[in-house]
């Protein structure tokens, strides 16, 4: 049994958020949809959501957003958003996306530390380039506006119970350590949900 989406209304939370492409069709590899949907994510900001990190590959995206109003209509503008102009300005007929994404609340400064070094380092880990700040796609290049990062966060206590959940990125029982989370061994991507 799957639990619930966790009520996201205009809560002031920050969200790591992952969708994948229908059939994990590679549409991103072309420059002109990966400027495409940058272009969408940044045409929010401010408005719907705060930007602080994203980065575009092949076949996914991950971002780390603040919605201004629901996580899902957050999500919704920017996967709705991208499909209305890539039917529009590049003429594509079929889907785009999975139905669903998948998210993580961030929780302290440090797990958004965490998730902002997981983006940096994804297409290096892909082998899309040679070293952190040199992918287009990414935020981490640095030629991007986006909003400062989330402060209030509360600091991890190791080891005391300060009543948060505990939750690293992609935690199992057989989780390995990569970029400081917890991950599958073989994960290089976000685990997708469906819903």
């Amino acid at each position: 049994m799957r639990p619930n989406r966790e009520v996201a209304t205009a809560n002031g939370q920050t969200y790591f958020v992952t969708s994948n492409t229908a059939g994990r069709k590679p549409f991103f590899r072309h420059e002109r949809w990966a400027k495409l949907f940058i272009d969408v994510l940044l045409g929010y900001r401010p408005e719907r959501f705060l930007l602080h990190e994203f980065v575009v590959m092949p076949d996914h995206f991950h971002v780390l957003i603040t919605p201004k109003g629901s996580l899902e209509k957050a999500v919704q503008f920017i996967k709705g958003g991208f499909s209305f102009r890539a039917k529009r300005e590049l003429s594509w007929t079929g889907d785009i996306w999975i139905t669903g994404f998948s998210d993580h609340r961030i929780r302290s400064d440090e797990d958004f530390e965490v998730h902002r070094r997981y983006i940096a380092k994804n297409p290096v880990e892909a082998g899309l380039a040679e070293q952190e700040g040199i992918y287009g796609y990414c935020s981490a290049n640095g030629r991007f506006e986006l909003d400062s990062f989330p402060r209030g966060l509360k600091p991890e206590c190791v080891g005391a119970a300060n009543g948060a959940a505990e939750a690293a990125p992609f935690q199992s029982k057989d989780a390995t350590v990569i970029y400081g989370a917890e991950v599958e061994p073989d994960q290089t991507k976000a685990p997708e949900r469906i819903g």
